[in-house]
């Protein structure tokens, strides 16, 4: 038996560690289509571009991966008899831990805390850094451990350390930004929606559980509210409500047409790791050619949709989609009946997102189109099939260990750059030396390659120890 899909965390890993690059290099001298295609270097944000980059991938990989997750955390548990309703109180937990996760990482960045940046701030940053590990790890109090007492030691020592951290964003002067006070509607929205989606996707797959045609029918009812909030009427309030806007807006509720398909495929791959017995023998170049068809449909959709050769992409992806069904037929194993599931799904929600790609002008993310959405959710069935050959078929455990590693760590790997890397480069001048990766598009993504580097290694070191961040 199987006993890890290294699949999922590589694509996991693949998602944070694009997102840290796209955040660390320096845009000025690069090409439009290394930003959002929505944010083209020195000219801010313009709506009316459309198309999608590479950079736009990021997001909805790690969504994506999120729903992916659900049958391993959650499906695990409803088999083992736990509650329900326990299962969707730990949701609201983790959502709520998220949101201070969110809120707390932004208050306590050293940008934030002083401008300009200063070595106290750094310390600051670097001891909020180190509170992270009592929040988010299960730490047990050495008197009460392997005792009944030791989850509730557990507890205690992450209720003070969340109070640490609540008085400390309260009684800091902040000169780095707009207000001096604690706001909690200063956070960091990407962990934001990530919250929203722990708490409201989790409840979603807990009751809809192998019935993912009852999770599916629950997306057109979604759409329906975005599509009738345009207009007066009880569906604008609800859409409008929120007890909490600092933690919750319906609006966020978008991003479930990336995660509730990434619950199926999760499902593909928990069914997979459950399957015992070997079927059929294994075919390498069948694998060569799934491999390298998934990568070929994921860049030239990039590709032809930033360039808005959008008949030539529509060819292209029919062609490539074809070509993969065929080398899915040459044999019958374990992998290839996963493979074709993943195919399935993979290739009905792209050709949904190529087909709505004219409504609302075109795809972009934002502000975020329903093209957008499928297409997304289309070509992260086929990296994760990607992956599939390279990390669980082929096992390539060297060359991919660093994509493991911080996609079982992305927590620490989120952080690491603005409340580690950043604050000792600065403590020890070392980014006093930074000017000159300003001169030229190779030293500005030079620049990114580097600071993303050290926090990758930074996750690799916990992630080794196995000091894991979680909600």
């Amino acid at each position: 038996m199987n006993q890890r899909a290294l699949s999922l965390d590589a694509l996991r890993g693949y998602a944070i560690i694009t997102m840290i690059l796209s955040g660390q290099i320096i845009l000025t001298h690069l090409p439009p289509w290394m930003a959002h295609a929505q944010v083209p270097p020195g000219k801010g944000f313009d709506p009316s571009l459309f198309g999608i980059s590479w950079v736009d991938l990021v997001f909805p990989f790690f969504l994506f991966a999120m729903g992916a997750a659900f049958p391993f955390s959650l499906g695990k548990k409803i088999e083992k008899g736990v509650n329900k309703l326990s299962l969707c109180k730990d949701a609201l937990i983790r959502g709520a831990q998220l949101v201070f996760f969110a809120i707390f990482f932004q208050h306590m960045k050293p940008s934030v805390i002083s401008s300009p940046q200063s070595i106290q701030s750094c310390l600051l940053s670097l001891a909020a850094f180190a509170l992270m590990f009592p929040m988010f790890m299960n730490l047990s109090i050495p008197a009460l451990k392997n005792t009944k007492y030791d989850s509730a030691g557990s507890w205690l020592i992450k209720i003070v350390a969340f109070i640490i951290g609540f008085v400390a964003m309260n009684n800091i002067e902040y000169t780095g930004k707009s207000s001096p006070n604690f706001d909690p509607y200063f956070s960091d929205i990407i962990l934001i929606v990530l919250a929203n989606m722990a708490i409201v996707g989790s409840i979603i797959y807990i009751y809809t559980w192998e019935n993912p045609i009852h999770r599916l029918a629950i997306l057109p009812f979604v759409m329906a509210i975005f599509l009738a909030a345009g207009n007066e009427g009880w569906v604008k309030e609800f859409f409008n409500y929120s007890p909490i806007p600092w933690a919750y807006k319906f609006y966020y509720l978008k991003y479930l047409f990336i995660v509730i398909p990434g619950s199926i495929a999760g499902e593909y791959l928990y069914q997979w790791i459950k399957q015992k017995e070997q079927i059929g023998r294994r075919n390498n170049i069948q694998a060569y050619l799934v491999a390298s068809l998934s990568m070929a449909l994921i860049v030239s959709n990039v590709i032809c949709l930033y360039a808005r050769l959008l008949m030539l992409n529509l060819a292209l992806t029919s062609i490539l989609l074809i070509s993969l069904y065929l080398v899915l037929k040459m044999t019958r194993n374990n992998f290839s009946i996963l493979w074709k599931q993943v195919f399935v799904a993979g290739a009905y929600c792209l050709l949904l997102g190529l087909v709505l790609e004219a409504y609302e002008g075109g795809i972009r993310k934002d502000y975020s189109t329903y093209s957008y959405y499928f297409v997304c959710s289309g070509l992260a069935f086929f990296a994760l099939m990607f992956f599939s050959v390279v990390c669980d078929y082929f096992q390539c455990v060297k060359s991919t260990k660093f994509l493991v590693m911080a996609g079982q760590n992305p927590m620490i790997a989120y952080v690491a750059t603005s409340m580690l890397v950043m604050p000792i480069l600065f403590i020890t001048h070392i980014s006093d030396y930074f000017s000159i990766f300003n001169n030229g598009a190779y030293m500005g993504f030079l620049r990114g390659l580097i600071l993303t580097s050290l926090a990758v290694m930074v996750t690799m070191f916990f992630t080794r120890i196995k000091w894991f961040w979680r909600t």
